[in-house]
């Protein structure tokens, strides 16, 4: 019979809170491909074990995918517990003037707009879920990575020489990701939706934007794992559903949703007339 796998408890320390995971060595393994994709993780940090109770035990043999999304539904309960909400939105700031949250689902153009964006001097904060204190309504951090897909990149910004190839996506983050010391206040959040419509934008209503962020802060659950039964939605018991639903209320009401539809550079420059009118009258 096979020993048992050794192993240790591991330290993910994400915007300043510690998940205590328990896991084989194969966790230290897949580090470098799993932190970039954790909101409010350093991946230049190493992982390092600590003698403490784990709050999380990773199952023997679990692939990097299955480990980086259990790992993922249990930071959105930490961070829950703390008013912090995990959402999937890609959040810019640019210095002295505040951040910006864009939303949408996948494929409405949150990437093409934030390119866009840095084009014009904004830093990405978050490239794929951001970790948003809904009370102080301020941006803590998000994932290191910004995926681009090398296609739609190429078609509307020719200029970034991604040329499309047999790797699909290509992460920009180490070049284009920053992470101020201090929590970011938000300016604006935007739903985008790239396309060659006429360009428009308009406020979302009340109602309509608080099921957006109610969609878009239960990001980390919705997934499916690959190898095991674990439904991840379950790990957020009823307190903490609710808990989540009055977050979203106090956000929707404090911070308006706007949309904007068309090609990226237009959207971007709305989204930036929109912050900065917000930062001169907040």
């Amino acid at each position: 019979m096979n020993a048992p796998p050794y192993r240790r408890v591991f330290a993910v320390a994400s915007a300043g809170r510690l998940l205590r995971v328990a896991a084989d060595d194969g966790l230290a393994a897949s580090w470098p491909r799993i932190a970039p994709h954790l909101p409010g993780v350093r991946p230049d940090l190493p992982l390092e074990p600590v003698d403490a109770q784990a709050d999380l035990s990773l199952p023997h043999g679990l692939g990097p995918g299955d480990g980086r999304r259990l790992i993922n539904a249990h930071l959105h309960v930490l961070h829950l517990g703390h008013g912090t909400l995990c959402l999937h939105a890609v959040a810019l700031h640019k210095g002295g003037h505040g951040a910006v949250l864009l939303l949408g689902g996948h494929g409405a153009g949150k990437t093409l707009t934030a390119v866009a964006m840095v084009a014009r001097g904004w830093r990405v904060l978050a490239g794929d879920v951001a970790l948003l204190d809904a009370e102080e309504i301020t941006v803590l951090g998000g994932t290191a990575a910004f995926l681009v897909r090398r296609r739609p990149a190429h078609r509307w910004f020719p200029e970034l020489g991604l040329v499309p190839s047999g790797t699909e996506k290509v992460d920009l983050g180490p070049r284009w990701v920053s992470r101020p010391e201090e929590p970011v206040p938000v300016l604006a959040a935007v739903s985008v939706q790239v396309g060659e419509a006429v360009e428009a934008s308009e406020e979302m209503d009340e109602h309509t934007a608080r099921t957006l962020w109610l969609r878009a802060s239960g990001h980390l659950l919705d997934r499916v794992l690959d190898g095991a039964d674990t439904v991840l939605r379950l790990l957020e018991d009823g307190p903490a559903a609710r808990r989540r639903t009055e977050l979203v209320r106090t956000l929707a009401a404090r911070m308006p949703i706007h949309t904007a539809l068309g090609p990226p550079v237009g959207i971007a420059e709305r989204i930036e007339q929109l912050a900065m009118r917000r930062g001169v009258t907040a």
